[in-house]
């Protein structure tokens, strides 16, 4: 399982690395980048991340990498642990991060999930990033 893991992090870090196509945006919008991170809140089989803990793992993690903002809500969501072949269900914590592209944004993406991994002992961090039109 750790070798598909790993197998599946190095791929889609490296996907994340090629250039996305900027899309045409009408005004006031701008292309930018939109990310989605998804942190699972289970530690083993029991809930784990406290509200508490992971708002102080995002105030010494996320606040520093991207200052300008970004958007945290409440989820819930299922995955299969193929070590033990059954459907996991826990609760977690959705993040939403918009910035313009740039290579040093993409790789604090992958810190901050590889911090949280660690620091929580959860096996995968959902990272996604997509182009987006956005205005504030």
């Amino acid at each position: 399982m750790l070798r598909l893991l790993i197998g599946c992090t190095v791929a889609a870090t490296l996907a994340g690395c090629a250039a996305l196509p900027a899309p045409a945006c009408l005004p006031p919008s701008r292309p930018m980048l939109s990310a989605e991170l998804a942190f699972g809140r289970n530690i083993g089989d029991r809930p784990g991340v406290s509200d508490a803990d992971f708002r102080r793992f995002a105030a010494e993690e996320i606040t520093p990498r991207f200052p300008d903002g970004f958007t945290v809500v409440d989820g819930a969501g299922q995955w299969r642990d193929t070590e033990r072949g059954r459907v996991v269900r826990e609760k977690a914590k959705l993040v939403t991060i918009v910035f313009a592209e740039d290579a040093g944004k993409r790789a604090a993406l992958g810190e901050i999930a590889e911090l949280f991994k660690r620091r929580f002992s959860q096996q995968a961090v959902m990272v996604s990033v997509r182009p987006s039109c956005v205005s504030f």
